[in-house]
């Protein structure tokens, strides 16, 4: 596998008069496929919540998604079950795919009863994963329908962290409407994997299925995005980088001992593109071309069974000119609408919480509104729909909250 690393400016061109200048630079990431590129086994654990609530069509519905997931494993993956309610307990301990009918009949026998968890059952899926992490592509599905009632949300977000760190993913999926998306969404975003609202029991098996397409996708693993940057360059202070593509997750930013800041992706897959956002700030600079950053990624190659690899550096310019003219960049400018989006509907949400229905509702329009700039139409009829009922003097339902927090930071999955 090899890294395609393209860094693009919103605008490449520098006034040499201005003494401080603000660009927005978009870094397009994946996985390149070669073709004596073997095979890597997958290592899966399903977390399932089958608390009370889960009881009747939504329990037998995710089921059938992880039966058939069970279908989809090749003999060398891993996979392991692990199950909650108000406690939690290792239905499926890792292993590899020998007995199908068996992995099956034990899910088959799972019943909804008592409370909900989560952090439970994220801690023993993480021990789970960990077991056969190995030159393997790791990652877990953790689907609840409730709030974490018997638990702790707080331990939730540690074992976010302490997943990342032993490199593995977690995704996380919010089933009906009754769970917290604050703690998925921050569970999935430390985790490095995506957070996935499942409005109907019907589709579960959709979505499933589709984020097992995404994991069979990865090619590297434990990717860093590594920025060198000149003199007279910076970052922004406040949330400088985020993910824009596929999803968009603020990412947090460390500095390395060698200088370089560093940007923890997790993993790159070879069908989907993963656009990040930097906020940087440059000050004067003489007339001509100049080389404001070095980007490049450090990752694992699980196919080739090596760690901390490096991509080719890839020089950032700039041109200098006395008689400045834009080169605005339409691409890096819908990638700057997709984070303003984002970031708008959050605010919104705050003003909500705060009480004040009249904010909320401005700012929903504006994202909406930022939507459709992007050509966005399904997030903006979803974001001007929410805004719309609080100037109606409605109350957002939990769905309209949840829909309206998914398309904010991705495209709504239809089934």
């Amino acid at each position: 596998m090899k890294v395609s690393l393209l860094p693009t400016l919103n605008d490449g061109n520098l006034d040499v008069n201005q003494v401080n200048s603000q660009r927005q630079l978009a870094i397009s990431l994946s996985a390149i496929a070669e073709p004596l590129d073997r095979n890597v086994p997958l290592n899966l654990c399903l977390i399932l919540d089958h608390s009370g609530s889960m009881s009747g069509r939504p329990l037998e519905t995710v089921k059938k998604a992880a039966n058939q997931i069970v279908d989809r494993l090749s003999p060398s993956d891993r996979l392991s079950v692990v199950v909650f309610d108000h406690r939690a307990k290792v239905l499926v301990p890792n292993q590899i795919i020998t007995d199908r009918d068996r992995i099956k009949q034990q899910i088959n026998r799972l019943a909804a009863d008592g409370g909900t968890a989560i952090d439970e059952g994220l801690r023993l899926g993480i021990e789970e994963l960990a077991k056969g992490k190995k030159e393997t592509i790791s990652q877990a599905f953790l689907l609840t329908d409730g709030e974490n009632e018997h638990g702790d949300n707080t331990r939730c977000l540690k074992f976010a962290q302490l997943a990342a760190s032993y490199n593995l993913t977690l995704n996380t999926l919010g089933f009906g409407d009754n769970w917290n998306q604050d703690i998925l969404e921050k569970i999935a975003d430390g985790g490095s994997g995506t957070l996935s609202y499942i409005q109907q029991p019907e589709q579960a098996v959709a979505e499933f299925s589709r984020l097992f397409d995404r994991m069979q996708a990865v090619g590297l693993t434990n990717a860093y995005l590594l920025f060198s940057l000149s003199p007279k360059v910076r970052l922004a202070e406040l949330k400088p980088v985020a993910q824009v593509s596929p999803d968009t997750i603020e990412l947090p930013v460390q500095q390395e001992a060698d200088g370089k800041f560093a940007v923890r992706l997790g993993d790159l897959m070879t069908d989907t593109v993963r656009v990040v956002l930097a906020n940087i700030y440059l000050g004067q600079f003489a007339q001509g071309t100049h080389t404001i950053a070095t980007v490049q990624v450090r990752y694992d190659d699980p196919a080739l069974k090596r760690t901390g690899c490096f991509s080719e550096g890839i020089p950032v310019e700039v041109n200098v000119q006395p008689a400045y003219q834009p080169a605005a960049n339409p691409d890096v400018q819908s990638h700057i609408l997709a984070l303003a989006k984002y970031r708008q509907t959050q605010l919104a949400e705050a003003k909500l919480q705060q009480g004040d229905r009249a904010g909320a509702a401005t700012l929903l329009q504006t994202a909406a509104k930022t939507a459709l700039q992007m050509g966005d139409v399904g997030a903006a009829t979803v974001l001007q729909t929410s805004a719309t009922r609080l100037q109606m003097g409605e109350e957002l339902t939990e769905g309209d909250r949840k829909k309206t927090r998914i398309v904010s930071k991705t495209i709504l999955q239809d089934t």
